[in-house]
């Protein structure tokens, strides 16, 4: 082998060894050089002057590609500078500050990158490493439906959630914490063991609101337990639509009655400030129309003029607002076809410069993909409409690619990341996470315990409506016999409903809590006999008393959609059969909206009771059963005798019919009362006073018990078409058997407006009529 060859093979093994660790680009052009210098070798003959030649011709070759391979290898290895590190005293540590002020010195420090990060929230089952939460700036983790630890215990919730914000806080150059997100709707309901309220159609059946904000409060107390932050709820949505699936998420179809209990969820939820350790940040959701879609298909669209739609569906999120909370999601629906996750006029023209709202902005999950067939154009109509944070659970890799690169090519201006990310930035802040971001584990034992599984009794004792009762109720506890049929009075899933441990729920033992049979068996003395059958395949009868117990199996969002409300045959026929076995029957329906298919049989049940999705505290619905409390919820729904019906509301405009079964307000007692000397003052009000409204009601029974007390307003001189009634005020109120007490309302004469096409309402001139309890009067505003 001569000297060429040799130098040859040199610069073959070095350029190999700097090749291994460069990529295709170097391959290239070394395989080039490797093909030139062999075809230069075996082509040399000659002189020596000329091997003399070759052999520095080689050497330069040799030094300029191992110069080049030096180069190109540092190229691919080297990161670019790093940012800096902030100081420990940088201005965003400092707890003295505002929220504000450390979130603008913050903001300063961030890479696009970062920013982005904090935009992105995603489900914990879609990082395929803890790592992911620092390698990607991730500014939130979310469980949604069924997306639990195993096992699935508060303290394992703790521990998850600790590990998980240690990664953001020591893992990350700028120590941001991230929000951990749960839809905590009824109850901690992801979590077994967690109490169950009931969902928010039986608490909207409460017309209770200081009991709303009490359980809103406990949940929050139990979801902090496991060291979670922020919970999506409440849901304010005005359903006006049995037909939807999420009906039971729906407070009522009046959207009065949705914002009196919207304000005090988040009151329950948020507390006396974000940064203390018994409080969460609620998520008002879902802003806006979803229970006004057409034929009440969920994620469809609500077609109505923009006065309807604020008017019906406006309100409630006006409430929130009104009450602080701090953030608020975007719904999945169209409004007359524009979907709301693209729409810069819902989301920022009335949300934020009309309604005021300065929080967070979240989107649904993967919510942005449906915005437009492009998703880098859902992308980015998301976010110039104003979406903060893009829920991604599953797409996130996807979304922070496509929003850095719509960034970078000007499409989406910085300031409006700036601004996004400032939000996010202040509500952190405001909540402590800073300071505090990890959870003491051992708090994990107070969920679920004895004094908040009673505070979640009387929900369900409240909720229950008594549609109808022969005399048969209140049950004697030492009767002999009590026959007990029907699917769901054993079945803890089927109370609860969906959104229950999973995202759909399940039948069966899902958590701990009381069946309705347990719950009777606990009650009646110990002489009386129970026999249960589930179908009555197997009565005799007669028997003392039959209790029934049907409804529905658990559901979530369109996997509830229904086309027929009817109760199922098999359940009708199970019901049949008890009544023509000559017990005295007690129907208790439990189920997340009224079915129908009932009206026909309903002559022939003593007693019908609507118990909706109790949850976990199925003694309460046995309280009522046995008179331990006397039952005082009333209808926060219209019910419609058949689905044909729907949708049925009973402030309707004066053209629609109404006629249901059983109306809007309506629900029996043990008791009776009396309403007397209604007056309204001033009865000529200029648009700039306030009326006031008095009445007085007499518990003229044997028994206490609480009446709700409901205000309905009608104008009745309107130039645009008006609801036949509204509901404006309402009080519930314990009287004692022959109590009598004077109930005052007041009312500004602003609030009687009708909106037009723009945001204020106008009030009119003309007459208006109260109507409270079966009694009139009237007033005329000037």
């Amino acid at each position: 082998m001569n000297e060429l060859e040799n130098l040859l093979l040199i610069l073959i093994l070095s350029s190999t060894i700097v090749l291994s660790s460069t990529g295709a680009v170097m391959s290239i052009v070394m395989n080039g050089v490797f093909f030139l210098l062999t075809l230069f070798s075996a082509s040399s003959k000659g002189s020596e002057e000329k091997n003399r030649i070759r052999k520095i011709v080689v050497g330069v070759i040799f030094l300029f590609v191992t110069a080049l391979c030096v180069y190109l290898w540092l190229y691919s290895t080297i990161k670019p500078p790093s940012p800096p590190l902030p100081p420990k005293e940088a201005p965003y540590r400092n707890p003295n500050l505002t929220p504000e002020e450390r979130a603008a010195d913050l903001l300063s420090r961030m890479t696009l990158e970062e920013k982005i990060g904090q935009m992105t929230l995603v489900d914990r089952q879609s990082i395929s490493s803890i790592s992911d939460i620092s390698t990607y700036y991730l500014g939130g983790l979310l469980s949604g439906g069924g997306s639990c630890p195993d096992p699935n215990v508060p303290w394992n919730w703790a521990r998850m959630y600790n590990e998980f914000q240690k990664q953001a806080v020591e893992k990350t150059r700028l120590g941001i914490p991230i929000l951990y997100g749960i839809d905590a709707v009824h109850g901690h309901n992801n979590v077994y063991g967690a109490v169950i309220f009931p969902h928010n159609v039986g608490m909207g059946a409460t017309w209770n609101p200081e009991l709303v904000e009490e359980c809103a409060r406990i949940t929050a107390i139990e979801v902090r337990a496991t060291g979670i932050r922020w919970t999506f709820s409440p849901c304010i949505d005005v359903a006006r639509d049995d037909r939807w699936g999420r009906t039971y998420e729906s407070f009522s179809e009046d959207p009065y009655l949705v914002k009196t209990m919207a304000i005090s969820a988040v009151r329950g939820y948020q507390g006396a400030g974000l940064n203390r350790n018994d409080t969460v940040l609620a998520t008002a959701k879902h802003y806006m129309g979803s229970g006004g879609t057409e034929n009440g298909r969920d994620q469809g669209d609500c077609k109505a003029p923009l006065r309807i739609v604020r008017e019906q569906h406006l309100e409630p999120f006006a409430g929130a607002v009104e009450a602080g909370v701090g953030s608020i999601m975007a719904s999945y629906c169209s409004i007359n076809g524009q979907k709301m996750h693209g729409s810069k006029f819902f989301l920022t023209d009335v949300l934020r410069r009309e309604l005021g709202f300065q929080g967070l902005l979240v989107s649904d999950w993967e919510a942005i993909g449906q915005v437009d067939s492009s998703y880098r154009e859902a992308v980015k109509k998301s976010i110039e409409a104003g979406i903060d944070m893009a829920m991604v659970p599953q797409s996130w890799r996807q979304f922070q690619v496509v929003l850095k690169d719509l960034v970078n090519r000007g499409e989406i201006p910085i300031s409006r990341i700036d601004e996004a990310v400032y939000r996010i930035l202040v509500t952190k802040f405001r909540m402590g996470l800073f300071e505090n971001p990890y959870v003491d584990e051992s708090l994990a034992s107070i969920v679920g315990n004895a004094k908040h599984r009673e505070v979640a009794r009387q929900a369900v004792r409240e909720s229950i409506v008594l549609l109808k009762n022969n005399g048969i109720l209140p049950i004697p506890k030492n009767v002999s016999t009590i026959y007990v049929a029907g699917p769901n009075a054993n079945d803890i899933g089927k109370q609860c409903g969906g959104w229950t441990i999973t995202w759909q729920g399940s039948s069966g033992n899902i958590t701990i809590g009381t069946t309705i049979l347990e719950a009777i068996k606990r009650t009646v003395s110990p002489q009386t006999r129970i026999i249960f059958d589930e179908d009555a395949s197997e009565i005799s009868g007669p028997y003392d008393v039959g209790i029934v117990v049907v409804g529905e199996t658990p559901y979530a969002e369109f996997y509830g959609d229904r086309e027929n409300l009817d109760l199922p045959e098999e359940q009708l026929k199970i019901i049949d059969r008890v009544v023509a076995s000559g017990t005295p029957t007690v129907v208790i329906m439990v189920a997340g909206r009224p079915l129908t298919g009932i009206e026909s049989r309903l002559s022939q049940w003593s007693a019908f009771l609507m118990a909706w999705l109790p949850g976990t505290e199925g003694q309460g619905v046995a309280d009522v059963l046995f008179g331990d409390y006397n039952p005082s919820g009333k209808l926060p729904r219209s019910w419609p005798r058949s689905t044909a019906q729907e949708p049925i509301n009973y402030d309707r405009r004066p053209s629609e019919a109404y006629d249901p079964l059983f109306e809007f307000g309506y629900g029996l007692s043990y008791t009776t009362f009396k309403y007397i000397n209604l007056t309204v003052s001033p009865i000529s009000p200029k648009v700039e006073d306030t009326i006031t409204i008095q009445v007085s009601v007499k518990n003229t029974g044997s028994r206490s018990g609480s009446e709700v007390v409901q205000v309905y307003i009608s104008d009745v001189e309107s130039s645009l078409p008006m609801p036949v009634k509204k509901l404006y005020r309402f009080q519930k109120v314990m009287l004692e058997p022959g109590e009598t007490r004077n109930i005052v309302f007041t009312i500004p004469v602003s609030e009687l407006g009708l909106y037009t096409e723009g945001s204020e309402r106008i009030v009119e001139k003309g007459v208006f009529l109260v109507t409270i309890g079966g009694l009139t009067a009237s007033f005329t505003v000037n």
